[in-house]
């Protein structure tokens, strides 16, 4: 997952002084959840809260790197967090999460086969995992820049957008939107794909690249400073003003894929509040609980697609394109690989 300014959603805090009592006296069950910092809208917590008589506490973070991190340094408490699907294999190889209960997730039948299939490497029957957003990185092409282009990579080769060209910096996505390009997986490992993909980027896209981006692309899209991102659409969207989004945006997949996050709900190990966590992952499902998530985020309706019924914003791109990513996934001791050719191509930028 990853930082964006889409929507300033207000949290509420709860003290952890402080729990509220039940009629009879009880106190209220609190459901511990480490999430992201944007992602749950505070009406399908409050309204959680409200059926299920309990308090829901969060925890937040903002790269999955800094939430393995906390867990595996031994933080303690959280029943319930929300990687993406690289980290998800890790922390289910790692046992660090707890079986799904089937028999208590009955709206499990909204999820999207497909989003099944991606997850295939991994947890493809859920039995760890629950699939929560899929998203895509792609080329973003500011329309009223750019009048004639072909929705491909090969738009990075052109000379005549030189100088207003970002890319993503980030090894693994740029390199691999290489690979997909050039008919490989997006996790490959073999040498000679690898040093074919680093190759293409360093002579035939970076020297018409400004620069490698990975956060402040939006600003200087919505500028009119850049014209061609590489990138999450979370990012232009989060910066053009919605009124002029339809006019200046054109957000797409090339035909030969490129990567994708898919963040899965996971429950924690040491979870002392399973039935909430289960309770909360199928409540997160229902179609009509899971628009108000969409409408908040603009994500189309792919993981849970019976959720397009009761959505009210027009999503920042459809389901279909989705079919054409591939998830970025943990490549072991390979990771040494890519680092090694960015520093070539990082070296080659300066």
């Amino acid at each position: 997952m990853k930082k964006f300014n889409i929507i300033v959603l207000t949290t509420i805090l709860f003290s952890s002084m402080v729990l509220s009592s039940c009629s009879k006296g009880e106190k209220k069950e609190t459901f511990n959840l480490f999430n992201w910092t944007y992602y749950t809208p505070d009406s399908v917590l409050e309204k959680f809260e409200k059926e299920y008589n309990c308090i829901v506490k969060t925890d937040y973070f903002d790269s999955n790197e800094v939430m393995y991190s906390k867990l595996r340094a031994g933080a303690k408490g959280y029943d319930l967090t929300i990687p993406s699907s690289d980290y998800t294999s890790i922390m289910i190889k790692q046992g660090m999460v707890q079986k799904i209960d089937h028999s208590k997730f009955p709206n499990s039948i909204y999820i999207n086969p497909d989003a099944l299939v991606k997850a295939k490497d991994y947890d493809p029957d859920m039995t760890w995992s629950v699939p929560y957003c899929l998203a895509a990185n792609g080329i973003a092409v500011n329309k009223t820049k750019v009048k004639d282009y072909e929705r491909s990579y090969d738009i990075f080769k052109r000379k005549d957008l030189a100088g207003h060209m970002t890319m993503m910096d980030d090894m693994r996505l740029t390199i691999g939107s290489a690979l997909k390009y050039l008919g490989y997986s997006l996790n490959s490992t073999d040498d000679k794909e690898l040093r074919e993909a680093a190759d293409l980027v360093k002579n035939e896209w970076l020297p018409n690249l400004l620069k490698f981006d990975a956060e402040g692309f939006g600003k200087s899209f919505a500028s009119g400073d850049f014209w061609v991102c590489d990138g999450y659409a979370e990012i232009v969207y989060g910066e053009v003003p919605e009124d002029r989004q339809e006019e200046t945006i054109d957000f797409f997949v090339p035909d030969t894929g490129s990567g994708a996050y898919l963040d899965s709900m996971v429950i924690l190990k040491d979870a002392k509040h399973y039935d909430l966590a289960m309770k909360f992952i199928d409540f997160s499902h229902r179609p009509e609980i899971y628009a108000e998530f969409l409408d908040a985020l603009r994500f189309p309706p792919y993981i849970n697609m019976e959720a397009a019924k009761y959505t009210t914003r027009k999503p920042m791109y459809g389901p279909e394109t989705l079919a054409k990513v591939e998830l970025k996934m943990d490549v072991g001791e390979a990771l040494q690989k890519y680092d090694a050719l960015w520093q070539e191509i990082r070296f080659a930028a300066e």
